[in-house]
């Protein structure tokens, strides 16, 4: 039955048409029926059909002239890549998709490479082939060299009216290989690839089994935690959740652990259930080669809001974790705001899309702080720290060195976007490495502070080469830095959210930046708000957002004039008034804070 089961993954860059290829298939296969398929079928999440694009990879079983297909539509952006990488641990094939008119693309490449590494057979597909493409021609010669194969191994097709994909349906049946039998092994083993959390059936298992079968109502062990538990259902994913008898080897499926909450010592939820996780009869029997650990490049504060109950709080955090496996929680406290959670995120679009997250799937408000990233700081006893906030920083009579990470860039543009490109780097203090020609394309290497990657530069690359470029990049190293730590004070009160560490020969002019954009992003209130840029005490910058005004004065007429004189003496003595007990009293939404990070 093995040689009938078929596992394969979409990858592609963002807006590149995956849901709608995924669309496609489920038509063909009819396993939606077609008054019902809507577009972006797989794209459960509300936030996913408002952007445009796939946050959360959504695996689905169909069935094609007696073959089971299992898919797993995968997303696009850089900043859910995480989600990729799990998702090819689990398939022997790939669907490398290509958006004709844009061609390739960095995230486009970087997945090709995951599945190389991993030995995945690569169907190369150019979408989009309904709309007129210049350089078609190349973009077929650039594929083959990517990918290794001939030109009439490339399928060309529109996801859009349906043109081509019944081929590709077919090629994943006759390229990509069955999964290899483990039958000879002794005892039932899965991969967890994915999890979430529902309020009877506990935490649901996304796995992949990999040896013997799973059923509902047996005995299993998580192996690193040598945890035991009883299944309560398992099935597989037709979109919807559809229980079965069993999984058996080869299948993707869930499976219902029943496990809702476990506590440890100090009444502290933690997770049993971790990603990567094997499953298992027996505990002897070795795990399953796990995935490698995401690397956080985006740290924030969260805390609850004064209508949020902590516990409440709390527990959205981490059911949310269960659906989310590359955010990183670790408990926090401030003297401002109590109890909270610093939140490593993969990028500022992740932080964004799991703040909007909490809201609308648990109706958790939340206050942020500003998103900040990790430094290394070399104390003068010559101990080595780490923070993840600019509030968390040493005195500084005690620091020696202040270390920020450098991340290694590729950026793919076309040719006469070198030298726009190349002073863009050196502009956000960059080292370009290499340059790589291909035939229609370039190919630039360069090292960056990953303080300058998330303020801007991917927009500022966008805008600069028209849409044409896209870029991938990677932890390189934490290198010496000249940086100072710059504080915002609203109101006459620092406001911790909008702290950052900065390059000391940028801090006036960002300092000015920022105060100019909270003067038009804040609301007015009824007394005049002080806005004061500061370094070590020292004022850098300031503006003030003018009080509303009333015409108190309005209702008169005729008359002395120093009746309506009398009136504003009286009013701007409540103004004085007011803008003492205004005092640090404006708070900052969480929308401003993450446009005022973008602030360059």
């Amino acid at each position: 039955m093995l040689d009938r089961i078929r596992n394969f993954a979409i990858i592609a860059h963002i807006d590149h048409g995956k849901s709608t290829l995924a669309d496609r298939l489920l038509e063909i296969t009819q396993t939606v029926p077609k008054e019902k398929l809507i577009p972006q079928y797989l794209d459960r999440l509300s936030l996913e059909r408002e952007r445009g694009i796939t946050i959360k990879m959504q695996p689905v079983r169909m069935n094609y002239k007696g073959y089971i297909l299992n898919l797993i539509d995968t997303p696009g952006h850089s900043d859910f890549s995480y989600e990729v990488s799990r998702a090819l641990a689990c398939v022997e094939g790939v669907i490398l998709l290509i958006d004709g008119t844009q061609g390739i693309q960095a995230q486009t490449f970087y997945n090709l490479k995951l599945a190389q590494e991993l030995n995945l057979k690569i169907i190369p597909v150019i979408n989009k082939i309904d709309l007129p493409i210049i350089d078609l021609d190349d973009l077929i010669q650039d594929i083959t060299k990517l990918v290794n194969c001939q030109e009439e191994d490339i399928y060309l097709i529109s996801a859009k009216t349906g043109l081509g994909v019944e081929d590709v349906l077919r090629a994943v049946i006759d390229k990509i290989p069955p999964p290899f039998s483990k039958n000879n092994e002794r005892s039932s083993q899965a991969l967890i690839f994915d999890s979430h959390f529902d309020s009877y059936r506990g935490v649901i298992a996304h796995i992949r089994v990999f040896r013997g079968e799973f059923r509902a109502g047996k005995n299993y062990f998580l192996k690193s935690k040598k945890f035991s538990f009883k299944s309560i259902e398992v099935g597989i994913f037709n979109p919807e959740r559809i229980p079965v008898e069993f999984l058996k080897e080869g299948e993707i499926g869930y499976l219902a652990t029943g496990i809702k909450e476990y506590f440890d010592d100090k009444k502290e939820i933690i997770s049993l259930l971790n990603i990567g996780e094997t499953i298992t009869e027996n505990l002897s029997t070795e795990a399953i080669p796990g995935y490698y650990e995401p690397v956080h490049i985006v740290f924030a504060n969260i805390y609850p809001s004064q209508e949020t109950d902590y516990s409440k709080f709390k527990d959205s955090v981490f059911k949310l974790k269960l659906n989310d496996w590359s955010l990183k929680i670790e408990p926090t406290f401030s003297s401002i705001f109590g109890r909270g959670f610093t939140i490593g995120c993969l990028g500022l679009l992740h932080l964004e899309i799991f703040q909007e997250r909490l809201k609308r799937e648990f109706e958790t408000e939340v206050i942020i702080t500003s998103p900040s990233i990790k430094y290394e700081i070399l104390l003068k006893n010559k101990q080595i720290i780490e923070i993840e906030n600019v509030n968390q920083l040493p005195d500084p009579s005690k620091i020696l060195e202040i270390r920020e990470p450098w991340v290694e860039i590729e950026i793919f543009t076309q040719f006469n976007f070198i030298e726009v490109v190349s002073n863009l780097i050196k502009t956000k203090r960059g080292i370009i490495k290499d340059q790589k020609t291909l035939s229609s394309f370039l190919i630039i290497k360069a090292e960056i502070p990953l303080e300058e990657l998330i303020t801007g530069f991917y927009d500022d690359l966008k805008s600069l080469t028209s849409g044409y470029s896209s870029l991938n990049w990677h932890f390189l190293e934490f290198r010496p830095a000249n940086l100072t730590k710059l504080d915002i004070l609203v109101a006459e009160e620092i406001q911790p959210a909008l702290s950052r560490l900065i390059i000391k020969e940028k801090s006036e002019e960002v300092g000015r930046k920022i105060l100019l954009e909270l003067k038009n992003l804040l609301p007015r209130q009824q007394f005049p708000v002080k806005l004061q840029a500061v370094i070590g005490g020292k004022i850098i910058a300031r503006e003030t957002i003018p009080a509303l005004k009333k015409d108190v004065a309005g209702w008169l007429y005729g008359g002395d004039i120093t009746r309506k004189i009398k009136l504003w003496q009286k009013q701007n003595k409540g103004k004085k008034k007011l803008t003492q007990l205004g005092r640090g009293k404006v708070k900052i939404p969480n929308d401003v804070i993450i446009k005022i990070l973008k602030i360059k």
